[in-house]
């Protein structure tokens, strides 16, 4: 009898210890979840300011098609549905490389950077951005957390059980570690003038000197004649 009840304790100890453990990783993904759903709203923020600050480049540059192509196509990539965070972090990270060309062509148009309404889209994205890096922090502590539970003993035998697993982090891809600024490290870069672009209004550059033609052969010097010399008389 005593035995029996010795090893009914011990069913209701382990049974406490597996719910709690259980509690504290639903507790964890729960926290992933809720992390991954504020890094979303600034997300949704990050692509709606960049969908206006295409409409206002557009209006100073809309010669330039092929960077806004670029900037719209990575955007509409970066805002499909579906995606783990690690495919998001590399949609983000071409959006990123797409705006930072953006970003230089407009630094090659003065009244494009005085634009109130384009120095206002800076500003809110660049605080967007920090907003993104500070909760990408924190989803990433979370995650961590929970992939830790989820491989240490005892509490991966009863992840294992009902089937929790593994969170996937959110970085950034390659040379996109950093927080995005607005100049994306390009104000030291060189820009062509305005004039320089396809579509411009420049005048034609003068046509290339040919080879010079050949001067005309100077007229020989003739050789002036002497006087004839006088003949003593005979």
């Amino acid at each position: 009898m005593k035995a029996l009840i010795v090893v009914l304790v011990i069913v209701v100890l382990l049974a406490l210890v597996a719910v709690g453990i259980y509690n504290g990783l639903i507790k964890l993904r729960n926290s992933v979840e809720e992390s991954w759903r504020q890094i979303d709203v600034e997300l949704t923020r990050r692509h709606d300011l960049i969908g206006n600050l295409v409409e206002t480049v557009k209006g100073y540059a809309a010669h330039e098609r092929g960077t806004l192509e670029d900037v719209i196509s990575a955007r509409g990539a970066a805002m499909a549905g579906g995606q783990s965070p690690s495919q998001q972090a590399q949609s983000e990270g071409l959006l990123t490389q797409a705006l930072g060309r953006l970003i230089a062509v407009a630094e090659a148009y003065p009244d494009l950077k005085a634009n109130q309404n384009f120095l206002a889209l800076q500003a809110e994205l660049t605080g967007t951005e920090d907003r993104i890096a500070s909760v990408r922090r924190s989803y990433n502590d979370v995650v961590n957390q929970l992939n830790t539970k989820v491989e240490s003993v005892p509490s991966n035998i009863v992840a294992g059980m009902f089937n929790i697993e593994r969170a996937e982090y959110f970085e950034a891809q390659g040379g996109e570690r950093e927080a995005v600024k607005v100049d994306f490290g390009q104000r030291d870069t060189t820009i062509p003038p305005p004039g320089s672009y396809v579509g411009a209004d420049v005048p034609p550059a003068a046509p290339p000197a040919g080879p010079a033609a050949p001067s005309a052969p100077a007229p020989p010097v003739q050789a002036q004649s002497q006087p004839p010399s006088e003949q003593p008389p005979a």
